[in-house]
């Protein structure tokens, strides 16, 4: 015996019909007509071998076997009325719930975020965070996949350092990144001062890793590439999964650290930490803004996304980068 379930659209059209012992009534709460219910209960009293309905003078009535068929399916269909409801009232129409890592959370959307607060008090925004764990992903281009969906669909909009091919997400690239060493202005004086980029052979190089998951090559082979500074050992040094640590280490005078300039920029502006060389190279990843297909189309996800994209931009326009750009 097949237990295959009816299709759901028949399911509720005959549930429907029974309640209001109405086809017209029925095709009006489903905003279809009443031949199209007709239609859905005929294909469903074919699947069970049964006659659901009896036409009378004034409409229909059911049938024994349908008497003992819906309160059960309305039982059921109170059930998902009841369990959507709970799931509308957990999130609420106007909660955001916004998922990053905990780099991009400090350095770059909490010096902002009060600004969409205050342009929209309204809104309930949920900051959460989650430390992936890089040494058990795959390394190359698609590393991030696997970790970018499984968490996608616990957030209404996430922002992720990646490459942005998510299968079936909403994904805008939020900002392009660079990569340029960053390091304690004490470094640019002392017994072995960083003024020119051969003078690093004699510094700590600190590696934010990000470049080898994602890109391939390091952060420094890159750069150092682009600079033309061959003999520097980039295997030696201490190494970071996360930016945070590895640009506190810097702050600390610990060492040189090639990474994003997009998220010192606060440690830059109170002079923790300076970009001794004018060279920045552009990398393939970037951040990006992703949500699944129901998410994206809420109203408080679109204003977010778009206030995202407004703040990148103001930041983009206020870097002076210049020419120095690769």
């Amino acid at each position: 015996m097949s237990h295959t379930l009816p299709p759901l659209t028949a399911l509720r059209a005959f549930e429907s019909a029974a309640r209001h012992r109405s086809l017209k009534k029925a095709a009006e709460e489903l905003n279809v007509t009443p031949a199209a219910v007709s239609h859905q209960i005929q294909i469903l009293e074919d699947m069970l071998g049964v006659r659901l309905f009896r036409r009378v003078h004034r409409g229909i009535e059911l049938t024994a076997s349908a008497e003992i068929f819906f309160p059960k399916l309305e039982e059921g269909f109170d059930c998902l009325r009841q369990a959507v409801g709970r799931l509308r009232d957990h999130r609420g129409a106007d909660v955001l719930e916004v998922g990053a890592p905990p780099s991009f959370i400090s350095n770059w959307l909490m010096p902002r975020l009060h600004r969409f607060v205050t342009a929209c008090p309204d809104i309930d925004v949920r900051v959460s965070t989650r430390v992936r764990q890089f040494s058990r992903l795959p390394r190359g281009p698609r590393g991030d996949v696997a970790s970018v969906m499984g968490w996608v669909d616990e957030v209404d909009v996430l922002i992720v350092f990646g490459n942005g091919g998510y299968p079936g997400m909403r994904v805008d690239q939020l900002m392009p990144l660079t990569v340029t060493p960053l390091c304690s202005p004490a470094l640019l004086e002392g017994d072995d001062p960083l003024r020119e980029p051969d003078d690093l052979r004699r510094h700590v190089l600190l590696h934010d890793d990000r470049g080898v998951l994602y890109e391939g090559p390091s952060f420094w082979d890159m750069w150092l590439e682009k600079a033309g500074v061959t003999g520097i050992d980039t295997s030696r040094g201490p190494h970071f999964w996360h930016s945070i640590p590895a640009m506190e280490a810097a702050v600390a005078c610990k060492g040189v650290v090639a990474t994003t300039k997009e998220l010192a920029r606060l440690d830059l502006a109170t002079g923790r930490l300076v970009a001794p060389f004018p060279l920045e190279v552009r990398l393939a990843s970037s951040y990006h803004i992703v949500s699944n297909e129901p998410a994206s189309k809420r109203e408080v996800v679109r204003l977010f996304r778009d206030w995202l994209g407004k703040e990148a931009r103001t930041a983009g326009a206020g870097r002076g980068d210049g020419d120095s750009r690769l």
